[in-house]
């Protein structure tokens, strides 16, 4: 069950207004600083009386109606309905049907798991967003030593505690950007990791397909030139982006102006999976995970994820979309610097799971630490992350053009995934030996460890994008250990 889902998204919003003309490789000078503190999380409840029914095959949807009126048919009393699936998927063969159960609910749960063709029958959950913000306006900063600007900033993380009483929030200050760490801050991330070697070889992204599972994105955006596909999986009429986070993520992934993107040659599909009133469905990702299998995605980042990993469907069907050859990529949580604060997905074995670093490789402190927890009582967890990366104060696409600048493991985890595109392109003619598990073993192999850091702290490394290169270009299938 989905009992909670976190959006990773920006634990300090920066928006600053000044003149670039001066400064083109730094931060403005003499500005002023509006900051927002958010902490931004999903609550999740049972829909009354609607549940996903999960086949063991794949069956057209007249066909799944007939098995399902077979297995409720001797239920004295039942009245049920199949709920429609109003998008993309719903032309194509599934896996699963949402149900809804009139009365007698009980009795047409258990006749619908008898069905020999019935795997699982669980409850349908919406989940739901809530942030807890405020703006402070800051002083402005007429700073600037030599030919170098500076800036400085305190910043309120708001971190999520839980007790057996429930969850609440505690708010702690700490200082989160020093003056010598903001005159470090790179123009664009891309800079940071060394992206733009890989572009004067002539590789971009091109000829690889790109997920984006989030808040959607608007139309023709100046950003970016190579949307494949745009796709709502909400019950709202509308494919555009009116939260922000979505733009964020594929601006930082794809973009080609501005504030640039790892891949900017990738095919952008963009999979709107939050209303604007940011509210979503279970069955809403089923159908988008089975719609990314179908068009036959070569990387997904998910910037969103919970601690629930008894959600069986989920779980299930992340493990379906990399053993289809998709490379996910996803968030591990905002909820450091506690440890054993992983969120699901990332925190599979299948899935790179991406930590939070600053500009001077020190671990973020909102950044989840590991091991995992699936494991325990009986046996050790895992470690994760897999790997970190730059996930404060990275500059990414505005919802209307421009940039902005957002902390947090959603963050970071795009820029990964960005990576990874652009990698992928840069050996596409080793096709035949990239999947998630060469990809993954190459990412760790080739990673940095940073000093007087832990490896549940940073996983095997920081992401190396020229070392990575190098490891898959040579890779040959091989069985590796993690933590090696």
């Amino acid at each position: 069950m989905l009992l909670r889902f976190l959006l990773h998204a920006s634990i300090a919003f920066v928006a600053v207004s000044a003149n670039y003309a001066d400064c083109d490789d730094a931060l403005p000078y003499n500005a002023t600083i509006t900051t927002s503190e958010a902490a931004i999380e999903y609550t999740s409840s049972p829909v009354d009386k609607e549940y996903i029914v999960t086949f063991k095959g794949y069956y057209t949807s007249l066909a799944v109606q007939r098995y399902i009126a077979s297995a409720l048919r001797r239920v004295d009393g039942v009245f049920w309905w199949l709920m429609p699936r109003a998008n993309p998927a719903a032309d194509y063969p599934t896996d699963f049907a949402l149900v809804q159960l009139g009365n007698n609910a009980t009795e047409g749960v258990e006749a619908l798991k008898r069905h020999r063709l019935v795997k699982r029958v669980t409850p349908q959950r919406m989940v739901t967003r809530t942030i807890h913000s405020r703006e402070s306006r800051g002083m402005p900063l007429p700073c600037r030593e030599g030919d170098t600007p500076c800036w400085t900033l305190n910043w309120k993380s708001r971190k999520t505690a839980r007790h057996n009483s429930g969850v609440s929030l505690i708010e702690a200050e700490e200082s989160f950007l020093t003056r010598k760490l903001l005159r470090a801050v790179p123009r664009q991330v891309t800079s940071a990791l060394q992206a733009d070697v890989l572009w004067s070889m002539g590789f971009s992204g091109k000829g690889i397909k790109v997920a984006i599972f989030d808040t959607g994105l608007p139309s023709n955006h100046p950003h970016f030139k190579k949307v494949k596909d745009r796709s709502n999986w909400t019950d709202e009429k509308t494919l555009d982006d009116e939260l922000g986070h979505g733009t964020f993520v594929a601006g930082v992934i794809a973009s080609d102006s501005d504030c640039l993107g790892f891949a900017p040659e990738a095919e952008l599909h963009v999979f709107r999976v939050f209303t604007n009133n940011q509210v979503s469905y279970t069955s809403w990702f089923l159908d988008a995970f089975n719609y990314a299998i179908l068009k036959k995605i070569n990387v997904l980042n998910l910037s969103i994820g919970g601690p629930d990993f008894m959600d069986l469907p989920f779980v299930e069907k992340v493990w379906e979309l990399t053993a289809n050859g998709i490379i996910m990529v996803s968030a591990i949580g905002n909820d450091g610097p506690l440890y054993g604060t992983l969120n699901n997905p990332a925190d599979q074995m299948d899935v790179i799971g991406v930590g939070g670093i600053n500009f001077e490789d020190k671990i973020a402190r909102f950044s989840s630490r590991g091991m995992t927890t699936w494991e325990l009582p009986f046996g050790y967890g895992r470690v994760k992350p897999d790997i970190v990366s730059y996930g404060s104060g990275v500059r990414g696409s505005g919802l209307k053009g421009g940039c902005r600048s957002l902390s947090g493991t959603s963050v970071a985890s795009p820029v990964v995934a960005g990576a990874i595109a652009l990698l992928y392109s840069a050996v596409s003619h080793r096709s035949d030996v990239v999947n998630p598990a060469s990809m993954k073993q190459s990412l760790i192999a080739s990673a940095h460890r940073l000093q007087d850091v832990n490896m549940f702290e940073q996983g095997h490394g920081k992401l190396d994008l020229l070392r990575a290169y190098h490891v898959l270009n040579t890779y040959k299938p091989q069985a590796s250990l993690s933590p090696s």
